[in-house]
């Protein structure tokens, strides 16, 4: 293949691809984008973007303007699910066979469409924290133009392997890949949200003694500075002064930790928690809530 016949498959494949790509305006500035996500009226776009609840106007790649509403949010993976009153919406392809190496467009429709060339750099995640919580990443060295965030990351072939946006890492072009996406779409149909854990603790990190140390196996825990009253860990009996050192078997070091161990697959689950009281390694058994 010549220099022109690549440049033109590299063409086609962003035609391809920008088909499902649509513009959203849900705030005060410059539009972003979004992606149809099923025929019948449901659009993926990044959280960060969606500013109004009401007054929300998608427009789609054949220019038709939609009303639409916010089906649910996810700020922890800026993910939002609109849904417009509309049917037989072209659906992008998808592939979750991403590579490091590969080549890959960030298509995004402020306006017209448009679009950046780069790589992949890095496959990574989870992302666990006080405000970010995601399964998985793709991080590319596409630039992110202003409205691009909630448009496709595309590859070589035209199909959507992610959702990008500009506010999952300072300095860095992240997309949520396409697997994450349907878990959280699936979520926000049909809770709203997605649902992840809650202990009801206030924690800080601490250093353990050198003998309990040596015996689990790690130098820190976290240390229960106050507990909710009522909540998860008030009724499973965890006190103030407690040093959580583990939750279901992993190990809690940091509060990230603390954060990864609370994943949507443990609300309402009972979790033995490992924890440091008097000097002594004791377990206790606290069914997990759902963060409000």
């Amino acid at each position: 293949m010549d220099a022109q016949q690549f440049s033109d498959s590299l063409a086609a494949a962003v035609e391809r691809a920008a088909h499902s790509v649509v513009t959203v305006d849900a705030r005060g500035r410059l539009p972003a984008s979004g992606l149809v996500w099923s025929a019948d009226g449901e659009i993926l776009t990044a959280d960060h973007v969606v500013q109004r609840d009401e007054n929300i106007t998608i427009t789609l790649a054949d220019g038709s303007a939609h009303s639409a509403r916010v089906a649910g949010r996810d700020p922890a993976s800026d993910l939002a699910l609109l849904k417009v009153e509309a049917s037989g919406l072209a659906l992008p392809a998808f592939t979750e066979s991403m590579k490091v190496g590969h080549l890959v467009f960030a298509v995004g429709r402020p306006s017209d469409v448009q679009a950046t060339l780069g790589s992949v750099v890095a496959l990574g995640g989870p992302v666990r924290g006080r405000h970010r919580s995601f399964a998985a990443y793709i991080q590319s060295d596409v630039t992110m133009y202003p409205g691009f965030s909630g448009g496709p990351l595309v590859d070589a072939g035209g199909r959507v392997a992610g959702l990008n946006s500009s506010a999952l890492a300072r300095g860095a072009s992240l997309a949520i890949p396409v697997a994450v996406l349907r878990t959280v779409a699936d979520a926000l149909r049909r809770d709203g949200r997605v649902k992840r854990g809650f202990l009801g603790v206030s924690t800080q990190p601490v250093a353990l003694a050198e003998s309990v140390a040596a015996q689990l196996g790690q130098p820190t825990g976290l240390m229960v500075i106050g507990t909710e009253q009522a909540g998860p860990a008030d009724q499973g009996g965890l006190l103030q002064g407690d040093v959580i050192v583990a939750l279901a078997g992993q190990a809690i070091v940091e509060i990230d930790d603390l954060q990864a161990a609370l994943g949507p697959e443990t609300v309402g689950q009972a979790a033995v928690v490992k924890i440091v009281r008097g000097g002594e390694v004791r377990e206790l058994t606290v069914t997990i809530g759902v963060r409000g």
